[in-house]
């Protein structure tokens, strides 16, 4: 490498790039309002409920929505990110994410409420490709295990959006307060977009032929199976992230007796339970390494949701809300991290599929467990794929660990 490279990259590395701190910091904007958007959505779900008259597995139907658009859109957004580069598409499915965010509020039966969230769906997968494959390239240029930083941005995004939404729970209805989300959303992607446009991507060292970036779209054999384990991994958090997402407060209100407000919260505990852990992921990766953060963190995970489920009263189970969260934290950044680094946005683009397939097959298959038997024994199923997390990590340990 000749002197003058060697010299840009250890700056980089070091932190010292002004535009690669610009990028960093910009990146980080989009993952909190992402956050932000998609919690104030959920925190709206029991309200919605009712004012579509949906039983529990028609909701859940109408959730899976939100799944089917992202999983439906993220394979494109892949190819689209390859040919407009990252940063437009990001921006591109902020400006959608915002304006479709009004739309839930409006809708009067279960299959309105469905067909709107599949345009909510397309641009939360779409902005989540988008931002992740341009997080992966910084992470990439820095030789820094910084990815949970960024996904530590969106948890606090949702804490945030969780946390007003409890605020406003009772003055606002869904309609004013997502149309506020929409205009703010709105207003910090004029300011955010502006700059992300301005700065070019990192320069990257050369991948080997056949694995991404500028390279073919074809995944080779060995590629694609190591690509399908980070995805498996994925899913599984997925899955969990999803349930907390789409029931976790109405279990709180449902079989616990809490007040709107108080089920509120529950998301807001394990959303700052995800942005602790997130935010000292970067550390622990370093410490530990990948293999031993997802196995520790599966088991966590599975340990505080069986509390979060079955516990008798709000206070354990918002205890085993953050514990999950905190398990939870950063599978999810590690898995999407190794697929990008190893198959640039194509990588990223399947583990992303993979990961929201788990939220696709969450919200039914809750919805339907809780008909059949109670929304308490459904919840249990996240503590099970949290464990399955935990050993996929264990028995793929080789493959999970980055090389060079």
């Amino acid at each position: 490498m000749p002197l003058i490279n060697k010299l840009r990259f250890h700056s980089a590395v070091a932190g010292h790039d002004p535009e690669l701190r610009r990028l960093r910091t910009v990146l980080t904007c989009f993952f909190a309002l992402d956050g932000v958007i998609f919690a104030g959505w959920v925190v709206r779900i029991p309200d919605i409920k009712h004012q579509t008259g949906a039983s529990a597995s028609a909701l859940g139907l109408a959730l899976l929505g939100v799944s089917a658009g992202a999983v439906i859109t993220m394979m494109i957004t892949g190819r689209l990110c390859r040919r407009y580069g990252s940063h437009r598409v990001t921006v591109a499915c902020a400006v959608l994410l915002s304006l479709s965010i009004t739309l839930p509020p409006l809708t009067h039966s279960p299959p309105a409420l469905g067909l709107v969230l599949l345009v909510f769906g397309a641009a939360y997968g779409g902005i989540n490709v988008a931002f992740n494959s341009a997080a992966v390239d910084l992470v990439t240029a820095l030789r820094r295990p910084i990815m949970p930083s960024f996904h530590a941005a969106f948890s606090l995004g949702g804490m945030v959006g969780a946390g007003l939404g409890a605020l406003v729970a009772g003055s606002l209805s869904p309609t004013r307060h997502l149309f506020i989300l929409a205009v703010i959303g709105l207003l910090v992607t004029a300011v955010a977009g502006r700059a992300l446009l301005r700065i070019p991507p990192p320069r990257l060292p050369e991948r080997t032929p056949g694995t991404a970036g500028g390279g073919p779209h074809r995944l080779a054999g060995r590629e694609r199976r190591l690509v399908t384990v980070f995805g498996l991994i994925a899913l599984c958090t997925a899955y969990g992230e999803g349930a907390m997402a789409d029931w976790g407060a109405l279990h709180l209100e449902q079989d616990l007796d809490a007040s709107l407000g108080m089920a509120a919260v529950g998301y807001s505990c394990f959303a700052l339970a995800m942005t602790v852990g997130r935010l000292s992921g970067t550390a622990l990766l370093e410490r530990l390494g990948p293999t031993r953060t997802v196995l520790l963190g599966g088991l966590t995970a599975a340990l505080g949701m069986l509390l979060g489920s079955l516990a008798p009263s709000v206070w354990a189970a918002l205890i085993g809300y953050a514990v999950t969260g905190l398990g939870l934290a950063n599978l999810f950044p590690v898995a999407v991290e190794r697929a990008g680094a190893l198959a640039g946005p194509s990588g990223v683009a399947v583990a992303s599929t993979f990961g929201y397939s788990g939220m696709l097959l969450g919200p039914p298959a809750i919805g339907f467990m809780a008909d059949w038997f109670s929304l308490t024994a459904a919840l249990t199923s996240v503590a099970v794929l949290a464990a399955v997390a935990a050993l996929i990590g264990f028995l793929t340990r080789r493959a999970l660990t980055p090389t060079g």
